[in-house]
């Protein structure tokens, strides 16, 4: 029996968003239809923004990487979901499951540091709107998105020596459609509640430092809104502003009720919220952007158009 409970474990067996056959075709269209919409909304974005001259300013350029990361950050998780709903084999190998783990972190990292440097960029435009084109220029937005994308990369390095170090023997079923990091941890063969005491505080210093930069810059940017004289202007700003702080909401609210919930309080409707992370949030982002930004909207039209 010790030697059974030592057996080092090769690959793992993702329980996946539900276990009853019946079902599993509709959840297989339905969440490709999801994907399929994920991807063609945010690759439009992409195109719209690229077409079109009077949108080649740094607001839209960090949109434009935040679809792109979007269309990364679904496509790092939801083919192998899709593969597993209408698969009768559901495992994956050690090493895949590690490699998995690591990219759908990285691209979380980045999305939280992308939607702080996309607050400190609305807080440069309206609060020093005559410097922001001298201070907002091509080569200081390149290199802070660069920096956004290999910042979080190599942030994701650490937790991941933490997995690689760990024990993983016996118990190989992940109740979870992919290998995400706080469920995998738990796998592990060992007494680990130092181990996700570290993680706690990790992911609060994460989300918490790039929450108070938004906050601090949001509370700068209406304190200068309520300064602007014409109404027009006031609900321009007003409009650009909401629709970033909306994804920011909806980022951070189901990023903090994954990964900051005590293992006391964990459910099977964790695996829900997971799906509003991964699925819901960046089919929305779209949606927000475009809907609540007359120009955005106005070059897609002329896109479509093709004028």
């Amino acid at each position: 029996m010790e030697s059974e409970n030592q057996t080092k474990v090769t690959e793992f067996v993702l329980l996946g968003l539900t276990d009853r056959p019946d079902i599993a075709l509709i959840l297989f269209l339905v969440v490709l239809l999801l994907y399929l919409v994920i991807l063609s909304t945010n690759a439009l974005i992409i195109i719209v923004i690229c077409m079109n001259p009077n949108l080649h300013v740094p607001m839209y350029f960090f949109l434009c990487n935040l679809s792109s990361l979007d269309i990364c950050y679904t496509s790092s998780s939801i083919p192998r979901m899709l593969k597993d709903i209408i698969s009768e084999k559901k495992t994956i190998s050690f090493g895949g499951c590690v490699v998995q783990m690591y990219i759908s972190l990285s691209f979380g990292v980045v999305e939280c540091i992308l939607l702080m440097v996309m607050a400190c960029d609305r807080y440069i435009a309206i609060c020093y709107p005559l410097s922001y084109t001298s201070i907002m220029n091509k080569l200081v937005c390149v290199k802070l998105a660069v920096g956004t994308w290999i910042t979080g990369f190599m942030i994701s390095m650490i937790p991941m020596v933490w997995v690689l170090t760990l024990p993983f023997c016996g118990y190989n079923r992940v109740n979870h459609f992919m290998c995400e990091f706080i469920t995998m941890v738990r796998l592990a063969c060992i007494d680990i509640y130092p181990i996700e005491l570290l993680i706690f505080v990790s992911g609060l210093l994460l989300l918490i430092s790039p929450i108070s930069v938004i906050i601090f810059t949001y509370i700068y940017i209406i304190v200068n809104i309520m300064k602007i004289q014409s109404a027009d202007g006031r609900r321009k700003a007003f409009s650009t502003c909401s629709s970033h702080l909306t994804v920011v909401i909806l980022f951070y609210g189901t990023g903090i009720g994954v990964y900051m919930k005590p293992r006391s309080l964990m459910s099977e409707k964790d695996k829900i919220i997971s799906l509003v992370y991964f699925v819901f949030t960046p089919m929305l982002n779209p949606l927000i952007y475009t809907l609540r930004n007359s120009d955005v909207v106005g070059a897609l039209r002329k896109t479509i158009r093709g004028n």
